[in-house]
C-alpha cells in the first residue's frame, strides 16, 4: 500500500503545490506545507481505509496543513488583498430593476449531485477557478474549499470583512458564468 501511494503522491504534487501555493502566497510555505502532507500520508499510508479516493484524503491532509498555517499567520499583520473583478462586471447581466435581464437569467442546471460525480465537471469547474483573479480564488477557496470563516480570512489578509463579502460575491458570479457556459449550457467539451 505504501508504494501505491508513494507513486500517487508525486502524480498529485504539482496540483498540491498549485493549490498551497494559491492559498499561502509563500512559495517556501507551500513547499513545506505540500512536503509535510505527503510526510503525513505515507506515514499514515497503512491506516488508508480506501473510503476515499487516494487523491480526496492526501488533498484533505494538506488543507489541513493550509489552515494550520493561515491560522498561524493570522498573528502576524500581512499585505491587504484589492479586489481585481471590476464593480461594473456584472451589470449586463441585470435591468434596470435590478433584476435578472430575460436572456441572462441562469438556466436550469439539471440534478447538482449528477453533475457532481463526473469528473469533467470537476476540470471544468478547476479550469473556471483559473480564470478568476489570483486574490479573488484565493478568498474564494480559503472561504469555499479550506472552510475558514470570513473573520480568519479578513484577519489572514488583512482586509475588511465588507470587502470580503464582494470578492466572495464576485467570484461566485464569476464561477457561475464560467460554469454556465462551459459546462451547463451547450461547451459541456470545454474547460474554460
Amino acid at each position: 500500500m505504501n508504494k501505491l501511494i508513494a507513486a500517487q503522491l508525486d502524480q498529485f504534487r504539482p496540483d498540491m503545490l498549485r493549490f498551497a501555493r494559491l492559498q499561502l502566497c509563500d512559495e517556501a510555505a507551500a513547499e513545506d506545507a505540500v512536503q509535510e502532507a505527503m510526510i503525513g500520508a505515507l506515514e499514515a499510508a497503512d491506516r488508508f481505509a480506501s473510503r476515499a479516493q487516494v487523491k480526496t484524503w492526501v488533498f484533505s491532509i494538506l488543507r489541513h496543513k493550509v489552515v494550520d498555517i493561515i491560522r498561524y499567520r493570522c498573528r502576524e499583520p500581512s499585505v491587504p488583498v484589492a479586489d481585481e473583478i471590476a464593480a461594473d462586471t456584472f451589470d449586463p447581466l441585470f435591468d434596470e430593476t435590478g433584476h435578472w435581464s430575460a436572456d441572462q437569467r441562469p438556466a436550469d442546471w439539471g440534478d447538482p449531485e449528477q453533475a457532481f460525480e463526473s469528473g469533467q465537471f470537476w476540470q471544468t469547474l478547476d479550469a473556471c477557478l483559473h480564470r478568476l483573479p489570483e486574490n479573488t480564488a484565493r478568498i474564494f477557496m480559503m472561504r469555499e474549499f479550506l472552510g475558514l470563516d470570513t473573520g480568519e480570512i479578513c484577519l489572514e489578509l488583512g482586509v475588511t470583512a465588507t470587502n470580503c463579502w464582494v470578492v466572495l460575491h464576485r467570484a461566485r458570479m464569476s464561477l457561475r458564468l464560467c460554469l454556465q457556459e462551459n459546462w451547463f449550457g451547450t461547451a459541456k467539451e470545454s474547460t474554460c
